[in-house]
């Protein structure tokens, strides 16, 4: 069964260039489908088109009869005085709308036990059996936990929320929905290691057809079972998950490639033979011949690549003592909740480790304990001669809006490297008016790799990087990591990001339960750990 249709969609800009060019697919039942492509190519256009956001220039999106569609597009306003819960049980106004006429015939066939209301009511019922109703505080609950909404943030005011935690509230309300189609974009931005899984596990079972952009590699493995790249206006449909994609992908690059080189050969051997022979009577028919032929030809193409390369390189990191970060019965509270306690640990020079764990259990909190910025119980040390660079999880949104591009980096600029300012932007993919650019119009990701510039303007031998991967796309994470692969100083870093994490640390730091646990492997070996003790878990509750 076919539940989104999508043909000859066809959008273009001002500039008279189409970013889409007739795509035609559908969508069937159940199936997920991931959304990729370079930065710039029509994607979001694409998925604004889908959601009905955008209309098209030409062609049709449509829904099968009876079918619905879920999306987030933007987090929507919500009455005044409405708590989280509030916003949760909206995902289930229609059952609470049917329950109370259901409560409502219940009272009038006391009195009155005509036909037509037991026919209503059976009717009601039955309809609120088959759509989850006698179940759906038990799925608000699972739903909630599963996406680390626990039960004070259920009670607190929604506009009280962060940015983040709203984003991963009306997530909760998208996936409760009576909806049979789920556009996802970027859901993954806002959620930990743990919810990220559960989410996975949601998406693989629910039996939903889902379509989603992520620029999380692991999550689109895990719950793809085909892509769809958006390239110059075109879609290339594979019925693969993303590992197997690129893999295609290049193969088909190839053969591209081939046909092309072949191609242009034919086209020069034409043009040569018609030089030579324009001017011969005898060969008249056959140079005209080809003269029709090259005209009417059609130019291959090859697909473009995602060329702007990021080169990206951490300055050499200064001399620092053997252990730059100790910590002995180190404890945080706020007025009176503890945060983590009696965290002991020890980071060598050199180490590459992360700081893992579910949202709220303090792994940020301890990076600003580190930063020095809030007050704790304890010790903390330093090493000899540390200098950190710091990555906040909300630095792109603390730079100054009103400056340029190029003035935010003039303004941290050393005197001495005045004169590379162009240069290092370039090297950012910022060049040319993008430079000019006034920050409050950057895209997520252009102020990510801003505020990277910032951190790389002077050396250092601690860097302690707070999700830094937000808003990056697929390439520039590859680039960002390999950088941070080759930095020969210390590396902290917090992310939920399992991809990013693969190859580039060698250590966990769990955090949970007001604990801090070390853990002596890479990110694989932990999760591998962390699954088994979820499943002697489960087989205790069960036993």
């Amino acid at each position: 069964m076919i539940d989104l249709s999508v043909r000859g969609l066809v959008k273009g800009f001002e500039q008279g260039n189409d970013i889409l060019k007739g795509i035609t697919f559908d969508v069937n039942a159940g199936e997920r489908v991931g959304i990729l492509g370079r930065n710039g190519c029509g994607k979001t256009t694409f998925f604004r088109i889908l959601s009905g956001e955008l209309q098209p220039d030409a062609g049709t999106v449509s829904i099968a009869a009876g079918r619905r569609l879920g999306l987030i597009s933007q987090i929507p306003v919500y009455p005044d005085g409405w708590t989280t819960e509030d916003v949760l049980r909206e995902a289930h106004r229609r059952l609470y709308d049917m329950e109370a006429r259901m409560n409502e015939l219940t009272a009038r066939m006391a009195s009155d036990n005509s036909p037509a209301l037991l026919a209503e009511y059976d009717r009601l019922s039955e309809n609120f059996r088959r759509l989850g109703g006698y179940d759906m505080e038990h799925e608000r609950n699972r739903v909630a936990n599963g996406l680390d909404i626990p039960a004070e943030m259920r009670a607190q005011p929604f506009d009280s929320l962060s940015g983040g935690e709203k984003t991963r509230v009306n997530l909760a309300r998208l996936i409760l929905e009576d909806t049979d189609i789920l556009l996802l974009d970027e859901p993954t931005n806002h959620l930990d290691i743990d919810s990220i899984q559960w989410l996975e596990d949601f998406l693989v079972n629910n039996g939903k057809a889902v379509v989603v952009i992520s620029h999380d590699r692991a999550f689109v493995d895990n719950i793809t079972t085909r892509t769809i790249e958006v390239t110059m206006g075109r879609i290339y449909d594979y019925k693969v998950n993303y590992s197997q994609y690129l893999v295609l992908r290049q193969d088909r690059r190839i053969q591209q490639q081939k046909a092309y080189d072949e191609q242009q050969k034919m086209i020069a051997e034409t043009k040569e033979f018609i030089e030579r022979f324009k001017g011969t009577y005898s060969k008249t028919l056959q140079v005209q011949s080809r003269v029709r032929m090259l005209e009417k030809l059609e130019i291959l193409e090859v697909d473009e690549e995602d060329t702007s390369a990021l080169r990206l390189k951490f300055p050499p990191a200064p001399n620092s003592g053997k252990y730059p970060v100790i910590a002995e019965e180190l404890t945080k509270d706020y007025d009176g909740h503890i945060v983590f306690q009696d965290a002991h640990f020890t980071i060598e020079k050199g180490e590459k480790v992360a700081f893992v764990g579910r949202n709220g259990e303090g792994k940020s909190t301890l990076v600003k304990c580190i930063m020095g910025e809030i007050p704790y119980n304890g010790k903390l040390t330093l090493g000899y001669n540390v200098k950190i660079g710091y990555f906040a999880q909300n630095q792109a949104s603390l730079m100054d809006e009103s400056l340029t591009v190029f003035q935010t980096i003039d303004d941290v600029t050393p005197l001495e490297l005045k004169h590379k300012i162009k240069d290092m932007l370039g090297a950012f993919m910022f060049s040319g008016d993008d430079i000019d650019k006034k920050v409050k119009v950057l895209s997520g990701g252009e102020r990510t790799r801003l505020a990277m510039i910032k951190l790389l303007l002077s050396p250092v031998n601690l860097l302690i990087l707070d999700e830094p991967t937000n808003h990056l796309d697929l390439r520039t994470k590859d680039i960002l990591k390999n950088a941070l692969k080759e930095f020969d100083g210390t590396l902290i870093v917090v992310s939920h990001d399992r991809d990013f994490l693969t190859g580039l640390v060698h250590k966990v730091y769990e955090f949970g339960n007001k604990k801090v646990k070390e853990h002596l492997e890479d990110i694989q070996g932990f999760l591998r750990k962390k699954k088994m003790e979820n499943l002697r878990e489960i087989e205790r509750k069960n036993g």
